[in-house]
């Protein structure tokens, strides 16, 4: 009997939900930026779990988070 191997993750999503909190961005760049390095399609979610509802995805990329980690809130914004 063959035994199944589990299907390798190719792509991953990163949304943000609730309110702003310090140090979003630089969470949502090391997730961006460390899913790459692995060869991962990183997508993110913009508005939240409405966003997702409504297939709201990005394909995000090192120039996508350039420059984010001294911005405030997040550059996927929130649905609260």
């Amino acid at each position: 009997m063959r035994v199944k191997r589990p299907k390798k993750i190719r792509s991953v999503a990163v949304l943000c939900s609730g309110g702003d909190a310090p140090g979003m961005n630089a969470a949502l760049r090391a997730i961006v930026r460390s899913g790459i390095y692995h060869g991962l399609n990183v997508y993110g979610v913009y508005k939240g779990f409405s966003g997702l509802l409504e297939g709201n995805l990005h394909l995000m990329n090192a120039r996508s988070v350039a420059n984010i980690i001294q911005r405030g809130g997040t550059i996927l914004k929130t649905d609260r």
